[in-house]
């Protein structure tokens, strides 16, 4: 099993940009997701929540490519694996490579660049473009190691944008970073979408998830539910999710959930 391409494809939900269907995913054995199925519409904002272990880095992975499809397929429109940038998980970088943010942002450019040739002024003007985007163009020039975990975030949204990618696919991008770092961060990623990029975004924060996202991916293993935050905010899915771990009550506003999910390890 492989990525597959189609051309674009318009319906009521406008353009589909990636399809996952029937797909089951793993690192050998048994699959970490199963029979997974839904899809991903151009302009969309998705979260994707469910406990450690749940199988959304894997998911995230196979549609990147990264990992293989066990059964199903992952479908992207237009053939060009290029419009989709991947942000892993914080910890599985190493932030001492002797680099700086320019240098992590001008990867991005690397299809344009071409082998074995030296990026030029044009190379150049999108890097710092990008990192104008993302506000980080005054700190172009340090060792990305030195920056805050939430600016590191911005350098690999920058270097997605610099790829010229149109859906980002962010696997916990707020794990070990302030309340403050996450607020900007996120203010970053609906300033994208509000220019049409398409955010997918692998979350333990469930208040996150439901107030900024226009859809919610609800995953334990198979995908329990896939709607708006409306449709995935109830007791009888978050439930199924998290079991006897999720505690419910009402403030006179809203219904708070919040998850006890202390013995925190990598998802897989």
């Amino acid at each position: 099993m492989s990525l597959q391409f189609w051309t674009t494809d318009v319906n009521d939900n406008g353009e589909k940009i990636i399809e996952v269907h029937d797909l089951s995913a793993g690192y050998g054995g048994d699959p970490a997701v199963v029979n997974a199925r839904f899809e991903i519409y151009a302009g969309d904002r998705i979260a994707i929540i469910g406990p450690n272990g749940a199988g959304k880095s894997t998911l995230i992975k196979t549609i990147v490519g990264i990992l293989q499809p066990q059964s199903g397929h992952v479908r992207i429109a237009g053939g060009n694996p290029q419009r989709i940038g991947y942000l892993p998980q914080h910890q599985r970088v190493n932030w001492d490579f002797p680099v700086t943010v320019r240098d992590v942002v001008m990867m991005g450019r690397a299809r344009h660049i071409g082998w074995m040739r030296w990026p030029g002024r044009e190379q150049y003007r999108a890097v710092d473009a990008a990192l104008e985007r993302v506000d980080l163009l005054a700190v172009a020039d340090r060792q990305v190691g030195e920056l805050s975990g939430g600016q590191q975030r911005r350098v690999f949204i920058a270097r997605a944008l610099a790829q010229e990618a149109d859906i980002l696919l962010l696997d916990e991008p707020f794990s070990g970073v302030d309340s403050t770092a996450q607020a900007n961060v996120m203010d970053v990623l609906e300033a994208l979408n509000a220019d049409g990029i398409t955010i997918v975004l692998c979350t333990h924060d469930l208040n996150l998830a439901f107030s900024r996202f226009k859809r919610v991916i609800a995953l334990r293993g198979q995908i329990i539910a896939c709607g708006t935050p409306q449709e995935v905010y109830t007791p009888a899915v978050l439930s199924k999710v998290y079991g006897g771990r999720l505690a419910t009550w009402d403030d006179g506003r809203q219904v708070m959930m919040f998850v006890d999910d202390h013995a925190h390890h990598d998802d897989v």
